[in-house]
C-alpha cells in the first residue's frame, strides 16, 4: 500500500501530533482546583466514556481522516494504451483580404474562431498549425494538445496580416515538408481564396506531394473591400475600391484532390460535419501510447472508520456530569 499525496499526510501528522500532546497533558478546569482524591468521590457517573477514552477515540477518529485524505492506494502496475488518431495540418490565410468585413467582426478573426470550432471535436488526433500569404510557417508543430493550439490561434492578429499576394504552390511545398513521415498527408485550409494566378500549378502540386485538400472558404460571394491597416478602402490606380469577392475555385482543387470544402458558416455544425467527414475517410495511425496506473482506491475505509469513531466520540460527550462540575465550580469561586 502507498499514498498518492503522501506530503499531505507528513504536513498534517506534525500538528495532529503536537495537539495530541497538548490535550494529554493539560488537566481539565476541575482536576486543577480539587486533589484526586477529592474527585474520586465527588464526580457523578455520566454513563458515557471516561475522558481519557474519548479523546483516544476522537484522536482515531481525525487521524483516520488524514490517511483518508492521503489517498491510500494498492498499486497493481500500469496499463499501456495506444493512441489512434490521424495527423492533420492546419493553414491559416493571413493575406490582406483577410481583413474584409463580410464576416463579423472580420474574415480573419471569424476563421479563427472557425478553426477553434474544429479543434473542439478532435480528440487524440495530431494537429500542427501553420499560416501563409506570399510566404508559409509553421505556428505550431504536431501536438495534441488541442488547448495550447487554440491559444496561439488567438495570439494571431491583424499584424501577421501580409498584403503581399498569396502563393499557395509555397504553401503546398511546405505542407508536404512538414506532412513527409506522416501516413495520411492531410491539410485543413482555412482561406478566403485566391486569384485563378494564384491557383495556377496547385492541383498538380498536391498530387506530387500527396495531399489530401480540406478546404473551409471564409467570406461571401457578394464580398467587401479590402481595408489597409488603418481600416480604408485600398484602391487602384484607377480610384476604384478594391473588392474581395468569394471564389469557389480553391474548393474545387480540393475534391480534385480527393477532398472536399464547404463554404463557413455562423455555428459549430459545418465544422462538426467537416471532422466527421474527415474522420470517415481515414483510418489514423498509432501516434503514441499512454501509462495509465491502475489503482485500488482504500480511502474509503479509514474515512468509514473517522465517521464511526466520531460519532462514538460524539455520542458520548458527559451531559449531567458536567453540570455538577459547573456547580462545583461555582460554588469554589464564591468562596
Amino acid at each position: 500500500m502507498e499514498f498518492v499525496s503522501p506530503q499531505f499526510f507528513w504536513v498534517m501528522i506534525i500538528p495532529f501530533t503536537i495537539f495530541v500532546f497538548l490535550v494529554i497533558t493539560n488537566r481539565d478546569r476541575v482536576s486543577r482546583v480539587f486533589d484526586e482524591k477529592i474527585l474520586r468521590h465527588i464526580r457523578v457517573d455520566s454513563e458515557t466514556l471516561p475522558n481519557s477514552l474519548r479523546n483516544l477515540v476522537l484522536f482515531g477518529a481525525v487521524f483516520l481522516m488524514i490517511v483518508a485524505l492521503s489517498r491510500p492506494v494498492i498499486n497493481r502496475g500500469y496499463k499501456v494504451v495506444h493512441q489512434r488518431g490521424i495527423s492533420l495540418l492546419l493553414a491559416l490565410d493571413i493575406s490582406g483580404s483577410m481583413r474584409s468585413k463580410d464576416r463579423y467582426p472580420n474574415r480573419l478573426t471569424f476563421a479563427k474562431t472557425k478553426i477553434k470550432q474544429f479543434l473542439d471535436d478532435l480528440n487524440g488526433d495530431n494537429i500542427g498549425l501553420m499560416a501563409f500569404a506570399h510566404n508559409a510557417f509553421v505556428l505550431a508543430p504536431f501536438t495534441s494538445d488541442t488547448a495550447t493550439l487554440k491559444q496561439i490561434i488567438d495570439g494571431v492578429n491583424e499584424n501577421y496580416i501580409n498584403m503581399v499576394s498569396t502563393d499557395f504552390i509555397t504553401l503546398v511545398k511546405e505542407a508536404g515538408r512538414l506532412l513527409k513521415d506522416k501516413k495520411e498527408k492531410i491539410l485543413v485550409l482555412f482561406s478566403d481564396g485566391g486569384e485563378p494566378n494564384n491557383l495556377k500549378g496547385m492541383r498538380e502540386a498536391l498530387k506530387k506531394e500527396g495531399i489530401t485538400l480540406y478546404t473551409v472558404l471564409i467570406g461571401t460571394k457578394k464580398g467587401a473591400p479590402v481595408l489597409d491597416k488603418q481600416g480604408h478602402p485600398i484602391k487602384r490606380k484607377n480610384g476604384t475600391i478594391v473588392i474581395s469577392q468569394l471564389d469557389e475555385a480553391l474548393g474545387k482543387i480540393a475534391k480534385a484532390s480527393g477532398g472536399n470544402y464547404l463554404i463557413a458558416k455562423y455555428g459549430k455544425e459545418d465544422m462538426q460535419r467537416l471532422n466527421k467527414e474527415i474522420h470517415r475517410h481515414f483510418i489514423g495511425e498509432d501516434i503514441g501510447t499512454i501509462r495509465i496506473p491502475q489503482r485500488v482506491e482504500l480511502f474509503m475505509y479509514p474515512l468509514f472508520g473517522a465517521i464511526l469513531l466520531l460519532l462514538i466520540g460524539l455520542s458520548s460527550m458527559p451531559k449531567e456530569g458536567e453540570k455538577f462540575t459547573k456547580r462545583l465550580l461555582k460554588k469554589e469561586n464564591k468562596l
